[in-house]
């Protein structure tokens, strides 16, 4: 699997055993120290990532840090870590002292489930008091995962990654001033909208209380037409994708509005072991690199190189209707029914000469 796969993957397992983990140490072991496995570190080599690191802080002496990633035996990144039922943020404090005693130019807290990553923009060898990047496994988006990929060891690039940290974390407070403006507009906010041509008179606080439920209706529009916009872009995508298939295949899709859309789409684990299936078979005959999966509300698509004009089948796990849909030579589209998700190896042939042909 790719990082992407294995971070998603991720992210389900955390979501999966959370309930189980109770103590600080159970949550080291069972989701924090393999996160930073899937980051490429040994975390059993203390030359690389070494536990209960000293950071001597002032005149305390012996004060140690959870874990230290190291470069060249010096701290690179330091990592406090809390149980998975603490709060983060009472300990911010902790976490700062230790980053000024050390060479690290990075330091994650962590308990398990959210990852806020610090550094020193504000003021040279002082961590700053926001992170630059915070992200929730249990609400992982896909924008986050190219920044978490820089931490990788194979990519990991000191300069990079601090130029990129000051954008990271203001485009981060702007989004949190954005959403808490759209969904309590504040009375400043109020008022440089109707002096934007809105309202000529004078803006009393009883003109600001009066036009705030009504800034607030106009928000919500403006975000629900950008949002039907996409929808109809993404229906319009699937309704050229799937012209030629079967009727059912574009009955299903019909029946949905677009208000529906949004939250109807989800990947279950078996169409994910589908994809993987698919990506074992054809191992020899395309690199399993170029095969990727588009999910949406009618099947779970794979594709070659991403692209939907290069789709290489259409797998149909919807309660008890299995099947997949292979073109063949003659750019038909064939209907192949399965009982068990093991019967796609029986399709290797035909999925074979499929994927030969677009590529």
């Amino acid at each position: 699997m790719n990082f992407e796969e294995q971070i998603k993957s991720f992210a389900k397992r955390t979501k999966s055993i959370m309930s189980g983990i109770t103590t600080e140490e159970a949550t080291k072991t069972s989701i924090i120290m393999p996160f930073f496995q899937i980051l490429g570190y040994d975390v059993f080599n203390p030359t690389e990532f070494t536990p209960e690191y000293t950071a001597d802080v002032g005149i305390k002496k012996g004060e140690k840090v959870d874990y230290a990633i190291l470069n060249n035996m010096e701290p690179v990144i330091l990592i406090e870590c809390k149980s998975i039922n603490e709060e983060l943020t009472k300990h911010d404090s902790q976490l700062f002292r230790y980053f000024g005693t050390t060479k690290a130019k990075f330091a994650i807290l962590t308990n398990g489930i959210i990852y806020r990553f610090y550094t020193d923009l504000e003021e040279p060898n002082k961590m700053d008091e926001k992170p630059f990047l915070e992200i929730n496994m249990l609400e992982l988006k896909d924008a986050q995962i190219p920044e978490l990929k820089k931490f990788h060891k194979d990519n990991f690039d000191l300069n990079q990654i601090i130029d990129t940290a000051s954008e990271l974390k203001y485009i981060g407070l702007m989004r949190n001033v954005i959403k808490e403006e759209f969904t309590n507009p504040s009375d400043e906010f109020v008022r440089l909208i109707l002096a934007c041509g809105v309202y000529d008179g004078v803006k009393t606080q009883n003109v600001i209380d009066r036009y705030k439920p009504i800034l607030k209706k106009s928000l919500i529009g403006y975000i629900n037409d950008l949002v039907n916009d996409r929808i109809q872009t993404a229906l319009k995508n699937d309704e050229n994708e799937i012209e030629n298939s079967s009727p059912e295949i574009i009955a299903t899709t019909s029946e949905f509005k677009p208000d529906d859309f949004i939250d109807k789409i989800n990947t279950t684990d078996d169409e994910l072991e589908s994809y993987y299936i698919v990506k074992s078979i054809l191992r020899e005959t395309i690199n399993p690199s170029r095969l990727f999966h588009k999910d949406t509300l009618s099947y779970f698509g794979i594709l070659v190189d991403n692209k939907v004009t290069r789709w290489l089948c259409r797998i149909f796990l919807k309660d008890n209707i299995k099947y997949i849909i292979i073109p063949n030579e003659s750019k038909e589209n064939i209907k192949y029914q399965i009982d068990t998700l093991d019967d796609i190896y029986k399709l290797s042939k035909n999925l074979t000469e499929r994927a030969k042909s677009i590529i």
